[in-house]
């Protein structure tokens, strides 16, 4: 009768890392697929205020915005502490919003004109004078769709 003996301790197998680069290419081309980058760099100081009803944009590509407020720290010496409009990547006027909508709106499909909304961002410590002429300059320019852009406040009842 023969016997059937055992060769050692099984143990437990090692893990194959032959899927391990696939795992990883996959999890790449995920993040680079649903990662955006940020258009713009922030220069204004932005404490956005606090609101409880706050609705949520539906389609971003529409929206242009309008940051106003207090040059960063990093830029107070060059510029002062004054109020500051920001398009785009630098500081404007506000004689310069017309021209602004107007370049936002030829680079929108002419279907989607109509629904260009402009974004105010405008820091909380603002005076309100600044904000009466960028919304008046943007009246001159038919951008009648505002939204002021606001953090949301958790309501306890």
């Amino acid at each position: 009768m023969a016997k059937f003996g055992r060769k050692g301790k099984g143990g437990l197998p090692e893990v194959s890392t032959a899927s391990l680069p696939d795992i990883i290419f996959m999890l790449l081309f995920f993040f680079m697929v649903s990662t955006t980058m940020r258009e713009t760099t922030i220069m204004v100081q932005q404490r956005l205020p606090k609101a409880t009803e706050v609705k949520k944009m539906e389609r971003k590509s529409l929206v242009s915005s309008i940051s106003i407020g207090s040059p960063i720290l990093a830029l107070q010496g060059m510029y002062g502490s004054e109020p500051r409009i920001q398009l785009n990547d630098s500081y404007s006027k506000v004689a310069d919003i017309r021209d602004y909508i107007t370049a936002e709106r030829e680079n929108m499909d002419e279907r989607e004109r109509p629904l260009m909304t402009v974004s105010l961002r405008v820091d909380n410590k603002t005076k309100m004078g600044i904000v009466i002429d960028v919304k008046q300059e943007l009246r001159k320019a038919s951008a009648l769709k505002i939204n002021y852009s606001t953090r949301k406040v958790e309501v306890i009842d």
